[in-house]
């Protein structure tokens, strides 16, 4: 019995031996001093993503994730403090200090949204609209009706 114990060991012991012991390096604190606010406001929710240049997310928050339920997410009041914690993250984190806004939606919080970027302290560049707007789409397959 004795002699299996060590033997499982060893087995043990070969095995780790044979595979490469891989770290990742924890990455640092990237500062970028320019960004980006999305902000996606529908009639449920608001969800406020910050990004860098490339657009890859820094920061994000939403209604939802700061504790407002039902209804109450998709208020102007639960936009202002979704976005307000999501620029704070990115400031104290990646000293972000001016953004461009693009807005998506028809939601009540576009604007509250907005308005918490410039209270933050966070100096806007331009502010976007990018809602889809629909146009009637493409013309249906088949022939032509007269």
């Amino acid at each position: 019995m004795a002699e299996e114990e060590i033997k499982t060991t060893t087995a043990v012991e070969a095995t780790e031996a044979q595979a490469p012991k891989t770290k990742a390096a924890k990455k640092g604190k990237r500062i970028v001093t320019s960004g980006a606010v999305h902000i996606q406001a529908t009639f449920n929710n608001t969800i406020i993503s910050v990004t860098d240049k490339k657009g890859e997310v820094l920061a994000a928050s939403s209604a939802g994730a700061n504790g407002f339920r039902g209804s109450k997410k998709g208020t102007a009041f639960a936009a202002g403090v979704a976005a307000e914690k999501a620029l704070e993250i990115a400031k104290k984190n990646h000293s972000l200090n001016s953004v461009d806004v693009y807005v998506s939606g028809i939601g009540l919080g576009r604007d509250a949204a907005i308005r918490a970027v410039s209270t933050v302290g966070i100096k806007i560049d331009s502010i976007t609209d990018v809602t889809p707007i629909a146009h009637g789409g493409v013309r249906p397959k088949g022939e032509r009706k007269p």
